[in-house]
C-alpha cells in the first residue's frame, strides 16, 4: 500500500448505522419534513432522488437520522452495493446501511471507494455466503468491511480528479445514450410514415376477429399457478423454457433460458410455443417481442410471455413481429398500463389491440426493407452501446488506478 496510507474498518472512519422505516398505516408518520430514503432513490451518479419521499417531525422520531454527507448502500436484495451520499441530513428503510464520515474522512471519496470494483466484489461476496434467499449484508459484517484510507488532503485530491474525470465519462455516456434513443426514433419514424400512408388494401382487424378468421391460428401465454415449474424442478438441459427477460431487440437471447426435463415438460398443456411464432412479453417487462426460430419440437414458456401463431397464408410472421415493435400496436398496451398500477397487460385485454394487416404480398416485399433498416439501426444501436460499455471498464480502471494509490 502507498505510504501514508492506512486500510481501515467502515466502523473507525464513522459512524454505521441501517435505517428503519416508521409504521406505514400511521399516515401522520409521512409528510414534508425529511427526505425518507429508499434503494430506488439513487441515482446512476450517487445522487438522491427522493422528492417524493419524506417523513414528518413524527415520523423522524420513529425512524433515524442520517447527517448530511453520509454514504448510503441498500444492504439487500437484487441491487446490494447499490451506493449513493446525502448533501442534506435524511432519514431511510431498513434496507440501506449508513456511514457518516468522521472529520479527516471526505465523504465522496468514501463514496468512490464503496463503488470500487475491490470493495462491491467484497459486499457482493459477504452478502451471497449466508444461507437466505436473496443476498444480504448486515451491519455488523457491513461496518467491518475495509478501505484504504489516505490523509484528508491527498482525499480531497482524488476526489477532485474523479469529479472531473466522471462528468466527462458521464456526459459521454449521456451523448452515446441519446445516440441511442434517435437510433430507435428513426426506426419507428420509418415504420410509421409506412402505416401513415396506407391505402385502403390494409385492413385492420382486432386480435379476437384475428383470432376468429383463424389468420392468427392460437394466442395463448405460459404457464402459471400450480403449473408453474418450481426452482428446484429447472435442470442444466432438457426441454427450453423462456421467460421475458430472454427477448431483446426482437430477437431471443437462448443464453438466459432455463430447461425442463421431457417428463416435466410433458405435463404442461398450454405455453407451448413452436418454430415462427412471434412472443410477447406481456407481463413485468412490458413490450420486449421476438421471432421464435428453433429446430426443437416445443419451446415452453413462461407466465411472463404470450404467443402469436400466424396462418402465413395471410399475415407472414415476419411480418406481425415488425408490426408489435411498431408505435401503432406499442401506443395499445401502453395506455393499459397507464390505467393500471400493474405493469402487465392480460391476455385478455390483447385480444382487444388492433393490428394492421396489408395484402400479403405487401407484406412480403416491406419484411427485408424493414428487417434491412432495422438492421442498420441495431448495427448503430451495438456500436453506441459498446462504446457505453467501455466507458464504464474505464470508470472502473481508474477507481481501480485511485484505490491502489496510483491516480496522478
Amino acid at each position: 500500500m502507498k505510504e501514508g496510507w492506512e486500510r481501515k474498518t467502515l466502523s473507525s472512519i464513522g459512524i454505521a448505522q441501517t435505517g428503519t422505516t416508521p409504521p406505514t398505516k400511521d399516515k401522520s408518520n409521512y409528510g414534508d419534513y425529511i427526505p425518507f430514503v429508499k434503494p430506488a432513490h439513487f441515482n446512476k451518479n450517487g445522487e438522491l432522488d427522493c422528492k417524493d419521499s419524506k417523513l414528518s417531525e413524527q415520523g423522524l422520531s420513529k425512524g433515524r437520522l442520517f447527517d448530511a454527507h453520509s454514504v448510503m448502500m441498500v444492504c439487500i436484495g437484487a441491487t446490494i452495493g447499490k451506493t449513493g451520499f446525502s448533501r442534506i441530513p435524511t432519514s431511510g428503510n431498513q434496507q440501506i446501511n449508513v456511514l457518516t464520515p468522521n472529520d479527516d474522512c471526505d465523504y465522496k471519496f468514501i463514496y468512490y471507494g464503496m463503488i470500487s470494483p475491490d470493495f462491491q466484489l467484497e459486499v457482493l461476496t459477504v452478502g451471497t455466503s449466508s444461507q437466505a434467499t436473496l443476498p444480504i449484508i448486515n451491519k455488523s459484517k457491513w461496518q467491518n468491511l475495509t478501505l484504504p484510507i489516505p490523509p484528508l488532503p491527498e482525499q480531497e485530491a482524488i476526489v477532485a480528479i474523479l469529479d472531473k474525470a466522471f462528468a466527462a465519462i458521464d456526459q459521454a455516456k449521456a451523448n452515446l445514450e441519446q445516440n441511442i434513443i434517435n437510433a430507435r426514433e428513426l426506426f419507428q419514424s420509418k415504420f410509421n410514415d409506412l402505416f401513415a400512408n396506407r391505402d385502403e388494401s390494409w385492413l385492420k382487424f382486432s386480435l379476437k376477429e384475428l383470432l376468429e378468421k383463424k389468420w392468427i391460428t392460437s394466442h395463448l401465454d405460459g404457464n402459471h399457478g400450480g403449473d408453474y415449474p418450481k426452482k428446484e424442478e429447472f435442470v442444466d438441459s432438457g426441454v427450453t423454457y423462456l421467460s421475458a427477460n430472454c427477448l431483446k431487440e426482437g430477437k431471443i437471447d437462448f443464453s438466459k433460458a432455463k430447461f425442463l426435463t421431457v417428463e416435466r415438460a410433458s405435463k404442461l398443456r398450454k405455453g407451448i410455443a413452436i418454430d415462427n411464432d412471434v412472443l410477447f412479453a406481456h407481463n413485468a417487462t412490458v413490450g420486449p417481442t421476438a421471432l421464435l426460430k428453433t429446430a426443437e419440437a416445443k419451446v415452453i414458456l413462461g407466465t411472463s410471455l404470450t404467443y402469436y401463431r400466424c396462418d402465413t397464408e395471410f399475415i407472414e410472421s415476419d411480418y406481425l413481429l415488425l408490426y408489435m415493435r411498431s408505435n401503432e400496436f406499442s401506443s395499445q398496451y401502453k395506455d393499459i398500463m397507464r390505467q393500471s398500477t400493474r405493469n402487465q397487460v392480460p391476455i385478455t385485454k390483447q385480444r382487444t389491440f388492433f393490428h394492421i394487416i396489408p395484402p400479403l404480398e405487401v407484406q412480403r416485399n416491406l419484411i427485408p426493407l424493414l428487417n434491412q433498416l432495422n438492421a442498420k439501426i441495431e448495427k448503430l444501436i451495438s456500436v453506441n452501446q459498446t462504446k457505453l460499455t467501455s466507458l464504464e471498464e474505464l470508470k472502473k480502471s481508474i477507481l481501480q488506478k485511485a484505490f491502489a494509490g496510483e491516480l496522478t
